[in-house]
């Protein structure tokens, strides 16, 4: 068996020792915060400030301990599999319907609780995996067909529609605005027709607004309010004049309090740093840093480039995937390969653009940095199979690889000397 990519291997792994350092300074509050509680409830003696570190440890070393086990797993096992990996996800995620297990927070039921985990555990994360075996495996099977609007492209529709139909009555709209975009343009990889793009296109635009429009409520009658409405809230503070963000610098606790700490967090220094441990944002002046706005602290305490060679670091993961895709014969293996780091990419930058306000404000953390332990399981699975591609993928072929650039200046040096 030939050796896994390990250039990206560490440089994922970077990324997650990153995290944990990153993680060390922002949840010092947040971890006072909840061991206080715990306090209160007598179920310890002290509150300490390292409540997320040891977490965060123990979800690297589940991490690590998947890696090693499953990337010995031939990625071929999950495409003779893919139908009964997709049926096992989707069970998982109607369990957030089980009343005794799921766990509601701000209007939506997106996680179970399931007690022997650490964490909670976000079935949607392991859907989007499913959906990637299922639709990588079932291209190939059917490639021939792909032309076909009748036979295929109302097929393909029906297994996004069923995939998305629990994680809509969840609601977690922020998923599906990601999910089928990406599904559509893995199906135009596989080599399907292009006409239909544009009907896959409308489709799209129609979800968006008639999520937006479901989501509207009468604001002086609270009870009119539903599970949507939270999404259109986003949509419409991220609408407004940008002024309103900055009203007189006066920062009060509305609808926007979030993205208006988070500004203050990147630009209060420019392009000078607090230094690392040295934020004043974290003491929960920026609720949930550790979360979705880690990334704003990061440039608080270390500066913009730090946060520029973060980003760098995400582009240099495209490039290995970018020549696993380029260099693997296999359908399935190129489909997967894209579809994970796709995902990757847009999940880390869709994060960052929120901390930025270039994007309304959603649930999506920033991948390996963030704290957040089914998310982190999660993409510890999408990892494997993308380093078990890579153990059959000859890199050496490609014109970016160093002994591939010795090997054609050598034969240059020999037909010379001819």
């Amino acid at each position: 068996m030939k050796q896994i990519d390990y250039k990206l291997f560490f440089t994922i792994f970077a990324l997650i020792i990153f995290g944990s350092i990153t993680i060390s300074s922002v949840s010092v509050y947040p971890s006072h915060n909840v061991t206080q509680k715990m306090v209160d409830r007598w179920e310890i003696e002290q509150a300490y400030n390292y409540f997320y570190v040891i977490k965060n440890i123990i979800h690297v070393i589940i991490w690590l301990t998947i890696i090693w086990i499953f990337s010995k797993i031939h990625y071929k096992i999950y495409e003779k599999n893919f139908k009964y990996i997709f049926i096992l996800a989707y069970g998982l995620l109607l369990a957030v319907f089980i009343p005794w297990i799921w766990v509601e927070i701000k209007w939506a039921t997106w996680w179970i609780d399931l007690k022997f985990l650490p964490f909670f555990i976000q079935p949607t994360e392991f859907m989007k995996i499913a959906l990637i075996v299922f639709l990588a495996a079932f291209f190939k099977i059917y490639q021939k067909k792909l032309k076909s609007f009748k036979y295929w492209f109302l097929a393909f529709l029906g297994i996004i529609f069923v995939a998305i139909l629990p994680i809509w009555m969840q609601p977690d709209f922020w998923t599906i605005l990601v999910l089928f975009p990406i599904s559509v343009i893995m199906f135009f990889l596989a080599w399907a027709n292009l006409k239909h793009l544009w009907i896959t296109f409308l489709i799209w635009l129609f979800i968006i607004f008639w999520v937006y429009f479901s989501g509207k409520y009468d604001k002086e009658n609270p009870e009119t309010r539903n599970k949507l409405s939270y999404i259109t809230e986003r949509f419409d503070i991220f609408l407004q004049d940008n002024k309103l963000l900055f009203d007189k610098w006066q920062i009060t606790k509305d609808n926007n309090y979030q993205i208006k700490q988070a500004l203050v967090t990147v630009w209060s220094w420019w392009f000078w740093w607090v230094g690392f441990g040295n934020s004043i944002q974290k003491f929960w002046y920026l609720p949930e840093v550790q979360w979705d706005f880690i990334f704003s602290v990061i440039v608080e305490e270390l500066g913009f480039m730090w946060a520029f060679v973060l980003l760098n670091i995400f582009l240099y993961i495209w490039y290995r995937w970018f020549l696993i895709w380029f260099l693997t014969k296999d359908i399935f293996a190129k489909l997967t390969a894209y579809w994970i780091t796709s995902w990757i990419l847009l999940q880390a930058f869709i994060n960052i653009w929120v901390n930025l306000n270039i994007l309304p404000l959603t649930w999506i953390t920033l991948p390996f940095i963030s704290y957040w332990g089914s998310s982190l399981l999660a993409l510890s699975i999408w990892v494997w199979i993308l380093l078990n591609i890579s153990r059959w993928v000859d890199f050496s072929q490609s014109i970016f690889d160093s002994n591939h650039r010795k090997t054609i200046r050598k034969s240059k040096l020999r037909t010379r000397s001819l």
